[in-house]
């Protein structure tokens, strides 16, 4: 591997961000901070900032990690057919990355613990959870990512954490709204990571890398994103049951716009064509969560 002799440009960063896994991100605090029991003029936007700040360089954070680590492990190769990864390619020194990466986890650290300041100290105990699962996902001798266990992950932190603990630095409390809320967050989420490893399925073989859709293989791990659509739709049904809202069924507008991402999926073969599906479920993602967020704040769905 080669590395270039001058410093990455901005591009070459925004690049490795991975700019359209960033709804991941940012889907869930929306979504958390509108199920917060507090009236509409009373959430704080400096916390809402400061989540949406945890939030966005954890997942920076991973992308820069899981460049790095499968970079210098040759997991990353010429058959992969994805968006390219800069140290790979050689376009970020090794070195770089990693400074990328620690700089990152310190804006997390630091934003978290502002928060954890103005709310309580038991969120640090979340925020070291969320930086070892972002070190361990792709780092050390035994990725979790390479057992199949990366959609948990995601799962777990941008879906039920995000969204439950973006109401939490609002309101102090674990809700019943903010629960159910972040179980469709999670599923779309997860479904990004799916398309993703699809489409590597192949490249990902042959280095030995077991991703859960390696694991299943193409056929189930087709279902999987299908499923995983269709359950996060499905699951506004008990947000509007426990609240008696409606309205809470407008993401299913959403549906316009993952369908294409869907059908993608059931049927493009393996390949490049793959990487619109990840950005039409982004895309769904976004807009299915500034929808429920509006219904949210519309109804007081969290009060």
């Amino acid at each position: 591997m080669t590395t270039t002799s001058g410093a990455p440009g901005a591009r070459i960063w925004i690049e490795a961000a991975r700019p359209r896994t960033l709804p991941a991100a940012v889907a869930p605090v929306l979504v958390g901070t509108a199920a917060a029991e507090v009236a509409p003029g009373g959430l704080s936007v400096v916390r809402f900032l400061l989540a949406l700040t945890v939030a966005l360089t954890l997942q920076v954070a991973v992308n820069f990690a899981n460049d790095y680590f499968d970079g210098v492990k040759g997991v990353d190769t010429e058959a992969r057919t994805g968006p390219r990864r800069v140290v790979a390619a050689g376009l970020v020194a090794p070195s770089a990355m990693k400074r990328a990466i620690a700089l990152t986890l310190v804006v997390a650290a630091l934003a978290g613990l502002a928060l954890a300041a103005l709310v309580g100290w038991e969120l640090l105990l979340v925020g070291v959870a969320a930086v070892l699962a972002t070190l361990g996902y792709s780092g050390g001798s035994r990725p979790y990512a390479s057992a199949g266990l990366g959609e948990v992950f995601v799962f777990v932190f941008f879906g039920v954490v995000a969204t439950v603990g973006s109401a939490y630095v609002q309101d102090g409390g674990v809700t019943m709204v903010a629960v159910l809320a972040s179980l469709p967050m999670g599923c779309l989420a997860t479904a990004l990571l799916v398309v993703n490893n699809l489409r590597d399925i192949p490249s990902d073989t042959e280095v030995g890398k077991r991703t859960l859709a390696v694991r299943l293989g193409e056929p189930r791990t087709r279902l999987l994103y299908v499923v995983l659509v269709a359950v996060a739709f499905t699951g506004l049904v008990p947000l509007v049951l426990v609240t008696g809202e409606g309205w809470l069924l407008a993401p299913l507008l959403a549906i316009v716009v993952v369908w294409r991402g869907v059908e993608l999926v059931r049927h493009a073969p393996l390949g490049p064509r793959l990487i619109a599906a990840l950005g039409h479920t982004a895309q769904a993602q976004l807009v299915f969560a500034l929808l429920l967020t509006a219904s949210l704040l519309l109804t007081g769905g969290g009060r």
